[in-house]
């Protein structure tokens, strides 16, 4: 008969055959070890998600404004990252951070908006 012992602790287990852990203690951090880079990873883009969510939203209170692109750049705002974008049909792309967005226009201005239903 073959010894079981904790994937954590590595103490004795008694019970179903199937058991890894001998506590939920042992299996959140077994599990937390395990991913705990990809976590660092996954904190540090939403955090940049939600601080450009913020900087749109705090620029545009009223559902549409144009803005400069240096002034989003000053307040923090990175452009590599953003949840989705939606092509209309006349080829324009606007991106997302959840439900603020914008849209790049000319010489450096870009128009605020808030995702309306019909954007998937």
């Amino acid at each position: 008969m073959e010894k079981r012992t904790c994937l954590e602790c590595e103490a004795k287990l008694s019970g179903r055959k199937d058991q890894k852990f001998c506590a939920d203690y042992c299996r959140n951090t077994y599990n937390n070890r395990q991913n705990e880079d990809a976590n660092a990873t996954v904190r540090r883009i939403n955090g940049i998600l939600r601080k450009n969510r913020r900087i749109l939203a705090q620029h545009n209170p009223n559902g549409k404004k144009t803005l400069d692109g240096i002034t989003l750049a000053e307040d923090g705002f990175n452009f590599h990252y953003f949840t989705n974008t939606y092509k209309t049909l006349k080829g324009s792309h606007y991106y997302f951070c959840y439900d603020h967005g914008y849209i790049k226009l000319e010489n450096d201005q870009y128009m605020l908006v808030l995702k309306q239903d019909y954007v998937k």
